[in-house]
């Protein structure tokens, strides 16, 4: 009898999948350092998060498939976590702990292509 069932060993296979692992670099002069230090303070971000969101945003884009912003993304999340959660507050149900916390799994691994869709249809409406 093996102590992680197959499905737990795929998920943490999956999970391990999106880790950041692997760094990406390039070198910049002064000026284009500060240039890109304005425009990542514009924008509010973090350096390497605004670069890999640059990159992330690249491979979509050739790819073919439309990109979504990262406050899109978390709208969407935010949503869906709003429609699980309401109905049984609102119908005085209780919530367990490990119901919530499938609840939020669920939403992670979900928004990103609910956010991807939701730009599609708007696209071809």
């Amino acid at each position: 009898m093996s102590l992680l069932s197959d499905e737990a060993g795929a998920e943490r296979t999956q999970q391990r999948e999106s880790f950041r692992l692997t760094n990406v670099s390039s070198k910049l002069s002064r000026s284009e350092t500060e240039r890109l230090d304005e425009l990542v303070k514009k924008h509010g971000q973090q350096r390497g998060e605004f670069i890999r969101q640059l990159i992330l945003d690249e491979l979509a884009r050739d790819s073919g498939e439309p990109a979504a912003s990262p406050e899109l993304i978390e709208i969407i999340g935010l949503r869906l976590m709003l429609s699980n959660l309401l109905e049984p507050v609102a119908t005085g149900q209780k919530i367990t702990p490990d119901a919530f916390r499938g609840i939020i799994a669920e939403v992670k691994k979900h928004k990103r292509a609910l956010a991807i869709k939701t730009l599609t249809n708007l696209e071809s409406a």
